[in-house]
């Protein structure tokens, strides 16, 4: 059946006919300095959806609506608008307010100054990803970061993928193709996206022997079900989550004795990864790189980003055989990373031959280990900011409350932070937190106690100024 026929009243048919034609609206930007470099194709479309809305709004709405006014001035107003909108950038750089260190939907890891900085001289100019300087002849791209990661972690080789999930499968599908891998229970965990390590595993085509319990895995329980379609021994590090009370897990060096007495390699998957031990900076101890690598492990695979403070990468390293092997691998050539993200990593590595000049430049580390008195004086900074607006409507609200380290990675830990409450009189706190998200640069943080919550721990050194000038903008519009 065809829909019944939209019945419309005078008033609706008058607004209709008001409506501005496209090449009209169009005749009235070439006049207008501020659509001179404008692409047409924006323009028109912009053109199209306000006169598209205007239209909506006259058959939905039965009168006249303050806002389809059809003015000229109106109409490209609001084309303006939709202009503006259209020629911001989708990937946009944003305020983190929030106190998640390593936000995940923010971006995770700040890149270091010299990271970026190398990251820039490579991007615009032609470089060496390929090429031996020193032979003449093709390279490999690996060699910009072989060296750095062997001399950090002591390993005898390394690679680098476009992530871990991909490095956990190029090794498991390298070294356990159609054999068995065992894993305990408690170590077949769910990583963001859904992604779990046993359909990793599925996808790699090895087979998946699963051993002891949830919360506890012996020895011998790896013992008793290695036989002779055994490839490998997993060991996955509770990175993203944590299991306390009755538990037992078995230790790396444990692992790789076993294998050594049955001929096995031991894989450890580190997921986040670290080089720094964090218990020397006040924070919860988390196996570094070099310690799983110390005790023997095969292939060792962790993050590029999250707590090493580098671009998103899976970095493998381990036994030269066994990474030479994984090299290799012809799926290598889809998982491989491209130059910005090399130069991006070997910005950050070379940072690590200096620890402490490691955990003063990289912004994840500098913000895990920041002292609680330096937050509080970047929050005194924004309270006096925001004081000196001189608004009635808006009342500040200091609260010392906890950040979290957040990307998957040390789930128990919790820092303390200072962090301020914002209230405006007459505006809810999901309208000002939407306000703030609309922001140029968007403001995000959350919300606590009916109050917008700015957590001083994530806000960088330049950015109580971004968000004072945010609030003095909407405190004049509102």
């Amino acid at each position: 059946m065809k829909p019944a026929p939209v019945t419309l009243n005078d008033r609706q048919k008058e607004r209709l006919r008001e409506l501005p034609a496209v090449d009209h609206v169009l005749d009235l930007a070439k006049a207008d300095p501020a659509f001179e470099l404008i692409p047409a194709s924006v323009l028109v479309g912009a053109a199209r959806s306000v006169i598209a809305e205007a239209r909506g709004r006259i058959l939905n709405e039965a009168g006249p609506d303050p806002e389809a006014d059809l003015t000229d001035a109106a109409i490209l107003a609001r084309v303006k608008e939709g202009v503006r909108r259209a020629m911001q950038p989708n990937l946009r750089r944003v305020v983190n307010a929030t106190g998640v260190v390593i936000h995940t939907n923010l971006g995770r890891s700040l890149l270091a100054a010299e990271a970026v900085e190398h990251l820039l001289a490579v991007a615009g100019r032609y470089s060496n990803l390929e090429y031996d300087l020193q032979a003449g002849r093709r390279g490999s791209r690996y060699a910009a970061v072989r060296n750095l990661l062997c001399e950090i972690t002591g390993a005898e080789d390394a690679m680098v993928v476009n992530n871990n999930a991909g490095a956990v499968l190029i090794s498991l599908e390298t070294l356990a193709r159609g054999r068995k891998v065992i894993v305990s229970r408690g170590d077949l965990v769910e990583i963001g996206g859904s992604f779990r390590i046993p359909d990793v595993m599925t996808k790699s085509g090895a087979l998946l022997k699963e051993v002891g319990t949830t919360n506890r895995t012996h020895l011998r329980d790896y013992e008793e079900a290695i036989d002779a379609e055994t490839a490998l021994l997993l060991k996955v590090h509770w990175s993203n989550y944590s299991i306390i009370g009755f538990t037992a897990q078995v230790p790396l060096k444990e692992l790789v004795a076993l294998g050594a007495r049955h001929g096995l390699p031991v894989m450890e998957d580190l997921g986040s990864g670290t080089f720094v031990d964090f218990s020397r900076y006040g924070l919860l101890k988390e196996p570094t790189v070099q310690a799983s690598v110390a005790s023997g492990a095969d292939v060792v695979t962790f993050s590029g980003d999250k707590l090493l403070g580098g671009p998103q990468a899976g970095i493998i390293v381990g036994r030269r055989s066994m990474v030479e092997s994984i090299r290799k691998n012809p799926i290598n050539r889809a998982l491989r990373i491209d130059k910005l993200t090399l130069a991006a990593l070997e910005g950050t590595l070379r940072l690590y031959r200096d620890e402490a000049r490691a955990v003063r430049a990289i912004p994840t580390l500098r913000m895990l280990s920041e002292p609680e008195e330096a937050i509080a004086a970047r929050a005194a900074e924004l309270a006096e900011r925001l004081a000196a607006l001189a608004d009635s409507r808006l009342t500040i609200e200091a609260a010392r409350l906890p950040s979290k380290a957040g990307g998957g990675s040390l789930p128990l830990l919790e820092l303390p932070s200072r962090c301020l409450k914002l209230r405006i009189t007459g505006l809810s706190a999901n309208a000002l937190e939407l306000a703030l998200r609309r922001n140029d640069p968007p403001i995000i943080g959350r919300i606590e106690d009916e109050a917008f919550v700015v957590d001083l721990r994530t806000v960088q050194e330049e950015e109580p100024a971004v968000i004072a000038a945010a609030l003095a903008s909407l405190l004049s519009t509102t």
